[in-house]
């Protein structure tokens, strides 16, 4: 069903509409966690280190399956707020032609780059085939990635967060069961794991698709509609480049990180797996809310109704500190059993990994949720220069930071102490751009 972001009280809205999103990104993350979970589990701590070291390369082809959705989504947002529904179907097939050639490239690109990758990044040799293996597999499914992207990012446009939720709950369930029948039933190792999420991620992309298509045809328009349009391709490349860039430069700073982790060996590769994917699930789900207030700003943006643009911040605020306070507490007192669950039986130095990583991220939470918060309107309003500049700013000091305090200190626990610095001057930043942009629209 679509929903009129433009009415209503804000706060309201944005909480109806932004709570199927985040649990959409809780089954979402079940494909990761779940990938991993099985690996550790049923196969070994070398099979949790190689899917996590993957992990991390995985996440530069996902950044530009984001940036499609997020081009994608504003857009339409801005049109469906504006009443354009010419424009927005011209819009969705325009976004899906230049999805469908840039995934084209990046299949071909992944063929031949990611082994290099693992070597760059100093993969230890015994995990380094099945790191390999998990790879090459998911890189055939990147059209699923891409094409359920565009599909989300089009349901959100319309007000709509309820339908990828139950695509995505069924699929992450039935994720899990085959990750279990692959590995223990036909003792496929990390390939079944790779497979697993292949078919299921296969079957939510085709059923996302046939539903965005015929949503789309129940919308009456005058005229028909172009199947392609520069102006409006331009329009998406505005935030779906700087998106991509973002995504994509943090993936890149990640793996940056990944390499100095692997030189601490397969034990500390392990427990970082694991405890990065708790705290993945924490990050995407403050991404996903302020996906959700991006596309309320849009709305309201076309709609020409600035004054609720502060409303939906403050709301959004509300919502994630809502979920600072539950996964703090679970982190901080319970994060050893919460990494149990990815090992067998987990090694010192791996547990001790997880848990001081988590012990030091999660209490700044609260501040990297706020600059998420901020950033969802910036983006909602398409002032991708501000959004950038923050952005850049966490990225480069986590990186050059995690480099010189783990040299300092001699331990990976100069790495962790990087995150919390970068978030918080880059939130200031983020604050400061929305404060000021949404000065400049009174």
């Amino acid at each position: 069903m679509n929903k009129d972001l433009t009415t209503g009280k804000p706060e309201t809205v944005l909480w109806r509409f932004c709570l199927p999103l985040f649990g959409s990104i809780v089954f979402q993350q079940l494909y990761n966690i779940a990938d991993s979970l099985v690996a550790g589990k049923f196969i070994g701590e070398n099979a949790l280190a190689a899917v996590g070291n993957s992990y991390e390369i995985t996440l530069i082809f996902i950044a530009f399956a984001f940036g499609c959705n997020m081009g994608c989504s504003v857009i339409v947002s801005q049109l469906f707020g504006a009443k354009d529904y010419g424009r927005l179907k011209t819009a969705v097939s325009t976004a899906c032609i230049f999805s469908a050639l840039l995934c084209g490239v990046l299949m071909l690109t992944g063929i031949f780059a990611c082994s290099p990758l693992l070597r760059l990044i100093r993969t230890p040799q015994e995990v380094f085939s099945d790191s390999q293996l998990y790879l090459d597999i998911y890189i055939w499914g990147l059209p699923f990635v891409f094409f359920y992207n565009i599909a989300t990012g089009i349901f959100s446009a319309l007000g709509d967060s309820k339908t990828p939720f139950y695509f995505l709950a069924v699929s992450s369930v039935s994720n899990i069961a085959v990750d279990i029948l692959f590995v223990k039933a036909f003792d496929m190792g990390v390939a079944g794991v790779a497979w697993a999420t292949f078919l299921c991620q296969g079957a939510s992309c085709v059923l996302a698709v046939l539903a965005v298509w015929k949503r789309l045809g129940q919308i009456q328009a005058q005229g028909k509609a172009q199947l392609f349009d520069w102006s409006l391709l331009k329009k998406i490349l505005v935030v779906a480049i700087p998106s991509i860039l973002q995504q994509s430069f943090i993936s890149v700073g990640n793996i940056l990180i990944q390499s100095v982790i692997n030189g601490f060996g397969p034990s500390v590769m392990a427990g970082y797996s694991a405890a990065v994917k708790l705290n993945n699930l924490v990050i995407t789900s403050f991404t996903t809310i302020g996906n959700g207030i991006s596309n309320f700003a849009a709305q309201n943006l076309g709609a020409r109704k600035y004054e609720r643009l502060r409303e939906g911040f403050r709301a959004g605020i509300k919502m994630v500190w809502c979920l600072c306070i539950p996964f703090c507490i679970l982190y901080i007192f319970f994060g050893r059993y919460l990494l149990l669950l990815f090992m067998e039986k987990g090694s010192a130095a791996a547990l001790m990994t997880g848990r001081q990583f988590l012990w030091i991220l999660s209490p700044f939470y609260f501040v990297v949720s706020a600059k998420l918060a901020a950033d969802g309107i910036l983006r909602g309003v398409s002032a991708m220069g501000q959004f950038m500049a923050a952005t850049f700013t966490d990225l480069i000091l986590r990186v050059v930071l995690a480099f010189l305090l783990s040299g300092w200190t001699g331990s990976p626990m100069g790495i962790w102490c990087a995150w919390p610095i970068g978030w918080t001057v880059a939130m200031a930043l983020s604050v400061f751009f929305y404060r000021r942009k949404c000065r400049d629209m009174r």
